[in-house]
């Protein structure tokens, strides 16, 4: 596995076009930290909320039946992404970056904060994130958690205050998350979908760590890349879509190890190659 990654970094480095180190990150990044994946065997999309399944219950026309149930499951999970720490690989992202500086780009489905945590700061959120929230009328403008919401255990309700600071200013309607539901079309706003379209474009390497590829904006960015000539690096610990997109293409390498333990030979192969210009 390291000779191939050092032959494919190595490549990638010496390029002076379409060169960009390109990270796309899922779900699977933030398992080490205590945060369940979506879909594996442990998931929050399969167990599902108490009474609905995932793909009712996260969407927009769900909020807008029933908006306090979704606010206090959104909590609870602010609470869980708080109480949450970075982990190796989100570490070993942040050092990656440090050395390649603007050739480093970051694309993450995560929306819960931790690769900012670690350090990383060129990073496109193609799901939004939990920092952030919006009118769900539709009024313009993105504004920032009111620091007075506080993350909540599952069954504790919200408080006036709460309903008051999640009501919009302008309309009167409620606030919701910044993120992406499953009724939902990724547009550049909020998930940066032609921004990230641009860095896949532009990449020399794309490499895949913990996400399936279920949605279709991150499938676009490997076809993207690949469509362009980059090298794909699949680093997850089971067959996905991914999979099946590069199986028979000959610049790809599929590794089925832990994110941590291959991050660590990639950042250590940068380094050496960083060293030799």
């Amino acid at each position: 596995m390291k000779e191939q990654l050092e032959e494919i970094i190595h490549d990638v480095y010496r390029k002076d076009k379409r060169n960009l180190f390109t990270f796309l990150t899922g779900a699977g990044i933030s398992s080490d930290s205590g945060i369940p994946t979506y879909r594996g065997t442990d998931g929050i999309w399969v167990k599902g909320t108490q009474f609905h399944k995932p793909e009712e219950f996260g969407t927009l026309r769900y909020f807008r039946q029933h908006p306090k149930e979704v606010w206090q499951y959104s909590l609870f999970r602010k609470k869980m992404f708080e109480t949450a720490t970075p982990n190796q690989s989100h570490l070993e992202l942040a050092d990656i970056e440090s050395m390649l500086k603007d050739r480093f780009h970051l694309i993450t489905q995560n929306i819960d904060n931790l690769h900012r945590r670690a350090g990383n700061t060129r990073m496109y959120e193609v799901h939004g994130n939990n920092r952030e929230i919006k009118c769900s009328n539709g009024c313009k403008g993105i504004m920032a958690m009111p620091e007075e919401i506080v993350g909540k255990d599952i069954d504790e309700d919200l408080t006036l205050k709460d309903t008051e600071l999640l009501t919009c200013p302008n309309c009167g309607h409620w606030m919701r998350p910044n993120i992406l539901w499953f009724d939902e079309y990724y547009d550049e706003k909020t998930n940066k979908k032609f921004s990230s379209l641009k860095v896949a474009k532009n990449s020399g390497i794309l490499f895949i760590i913990g996400t399936s590829g279920a949605t279709n904006l991150p499938l676009a960015i490997a076809e993207t890349a690949l469509k362009y000539g980059a090298y794909i690096v699949d680093i997850n610990t089971e067959d996905n879509h991914f999979t099946e997109l590069i199986k028979n293409k000959k610049n790809k390498l599929i590794i089925r190890e832990k994110s941590t333990e291959v991050l660590a030979v990639v950042k250590e192969i940068i380094k050496d190659s960083n060293r030799s210009i």
